[in-house]
């Protein structure tokens, strides 16, 4: 299964949702997590970024080998393997396209599940990974600027559901992100202090606080519910 997490705002925990439900995944079974936005590597402790990732897989073009991917691959945490993102490489669109594809294709054939951060999307690699997907999840916050980009973004239509990011003290809530974007809520993600002090430290996948791995169970559990012939329905 490819589970893919993009967002139209940057800043809307898109990152930290995708290591929470790979790390989630990787507690009963070999896991992959897919970086094509670039922090994972923070996010997940690396001392530094892996020198070759997915960028340069990509870059290769549609016709590089499937078992690249695997050499490039870097366990961070028992039975999770990160893709990591790599030099990011100008491509033309319909080359950038094509590979995107060749890469969700490569990631859906993988024996275990694969976990995709996909940033904003905003690349045609990207969004090709989020549109082949079997699943992806749209993760906004409680902000007008995110829902409002959120509402003119093609991507959007496609999405199965939402992952809403639940700050304090915001005016629009997860009903509201339902009812603009017409899109199921499939899971609330608390914005905690612990979340972030874990982020920080650079432990998110080994010890993930408990109220993030409610989040990510949640999600992956109704993203396999909600699933019908590869694309979830409301």
């Amino acid at each position: 299964m490819l589970l893919a997490l993009w967002s139209p705002k940057g800043g809307s925990g898109t990152s930290v949702l995708a290591a929470a439900c790979a790390a989630t995944l990787a507690r009963t079974g070999p896991c992959r997590l897919a970086d094509l936005a670039g922090d994972q590597p923070a996010i997940l402790g690396l001392g530094a970024d892996p020198g070759t990732g997915i960028a340069d897989w990509l870059a290769a073009g549609p016709e590089a080998p499937v078992e690249a991917l695997d050499r490039l691959a870097v366990e961070v945490a028992p039975g999770l393997h990160l893709g990591p993102p790599g030099t990011r490489r100008l491509l033309a669109p319909h080359a950038a396209a094509a590979a995107g594809a060749a890469l969700a294709a490569a990631l859906r054939a993988a024996p275990e599940p694969c976990v995709v951060d996909a940033g904003r999307a905003d690349d045609p690699a990207s969004r090709m990974v989020v549109e082949v997907a079997d699943a992806a999840v749209l993760v906004v916050r409680g902000c007008y600027l995110t829902l409002r980009r959120a509402v003119h973004a093609p991507l959007t239509v496609q999405a199965t559901g939402i992952a809403f990011v639940d700050e304090p003290g915001r005016a629009l809530g997860a009903a509201e992100a339902r009812d603009v974007l017409d899109r199921p809520v499939l899971a609330r993600v608390p914005v905690r202090p612990a979340i972030a002090r874990a982020v920080d430290a650079g432990i998110l996948a080994v010890r993930t606080p408990e109220p993030l791995a409610r989040a990510a169970a949640r999600l992956l559990e109704r993203v396999e519910l909600t699933s019908v012939g590869g694309r979830g329905t409301p």
